[in-house]
């Protein structure tokens, strides 16, 4: 957006906190302070709509607040209410006078508890091509062409990459002790690579170890099995046909807290939009390196030995990818152009 021209009053990272430990804690003050702040601003130049992106826990109020002034209001992703912390339907239904959905199931699933919907599509699935080019990616990256390439992705957080990027590279390493020469391509969000770096430092060296600065669709595209933390880059693994293992951990107090608002049996997203586990997940204290590690073997050794098992999990990513490609920004300016005409 900002390369667009758009004027941002903040910088987005001072919103991206995550988990319920002390991180998050220590910066709800400042969170707060912009919130207020800009409900303020838009109180003394009313916009015609109001978009809040993603972001419910700040957005959702803000949203509140804005419709109590006459202000219409719009809000794009629709919290995963349907899978955990259903809790905020009631203000999803208070506060929004239009959700616009990534998932084709979303709209009727809001529809029945009251709530004006529309998909939309997903953008990634736009941003990613159908048929990804193996060979090109990893000529960017530097790869052999035949070599047997590992991504991981241990997150965009600081958070993240604290618990998990040491079990990562820990399974890395018994990867390559148990499977042979194997190139680890990390791709860093570019204002966490000196964490990521400073871990990699601390940590038993990795052979063949590159991080890469951004980059993760070309690091997808080149990669033969992805170890992914739980979230959006997951979906993108899947768009790019990718076998996965999804991981995730969290300080416990966190992972308490969010055990008692699961709604479904899967927390990644290619296995909510399946219906089942297409593909592993190993949360908290089952994302051992060990249990990591085999996870990873068994999807090597499928290309090795079950190609048909390979195939068969691509087919049902590019269906999946054909279902969430649309033309997102006609849908969404006519679903706004509606709502804002009704």
């Amino acid at each position: 957006m900002a390369a667009q021209g758009f004027d941002a009053w903040w910088p987005h990272h001072r919103l991206s906190v995550h988990g319920f430990g002390w991180d998050t804690l220590r910066r709800i003050p400042g969170i707060l302070s912009i919130r207020q702040r800009l409900a303020h601003r838009l109180f003394d130049a009313p916009p015609q709509v109001f978009v809040g992106i993603d972001a419910p826990d700040f957005n959702l109020h803000l949203e509140e607040r804005l419709r109590q002034r006459g202000i219409r209001t719009v809000h794009y992703v629709c919290p995963s209410v349907w899978a955990w912390r259903a809790e905020r339907l009631p203000r999803l239904q208070r506060y929004a006078d239009l959700m616009l959905c990534v998932f084709p199931f979303e709209p009727a699933w809001l529809a029945e508890r009251g709530i004006r919907a529309s998909f939309v599509g997903h953008p990634l699935a736009a941003a990613i091509p159908a048929t990804p080019d193996r060979a090109g990616a990893r000529l960017r990256l530097g790869l052999p062409p035949e070599s047997t390439v590992l991504a991981v992705l241990p997150g965009s957080r600081e958070s993240e990459i604290r618990h998990l990027a040491p079990r990562f590279l820990a399974c890395a390493r018994i990867v390559q002790q148990a499977w042979g020469p194997v190139h680890v391509i990390l791709p860093a969000v570019p204002q966490l690579e000196p964490q990521i770096r400073r871990i990699a430092s601390q940590e038993p060296p990795v052979p063949h170890l590159t991080i890469v600065s951004g980059q993760s669709h070309a690091v997808l595209a080149a990669c033969d099995v992805a170890l992914v933390a739980s979230g959006t880059a997951t979906l993108e693994a899947a768009l790019f046909q990718c076998p996965m293992v999804i991981a995730y951990a969290m300080s416990p107090l966190s992972w308490r807290i969010m055990q008692g608002k699961r709604l479904q049996p899967w927390v990644g997203l290619p296995n909510i939009l399946s219906g089942e586990f297409v593909v592993p997940e190993l949360l908290q204290e089952q994302a051992t390196p060990q249990a990591l590690a085999k996870a990873v073997l068994a999807w090597l050794d499928a290309h090795a030995c079950s190609p048909d098992q390979i195939t068969r999990l691509r087919q049902g990513f590019r269906a999946l990818h054909a279902t969430l490609l649309q033309d997102t920004p006609t849908l969404a300016s006519q679903a706004i152009a509606e709502m804002l005409g009704a």
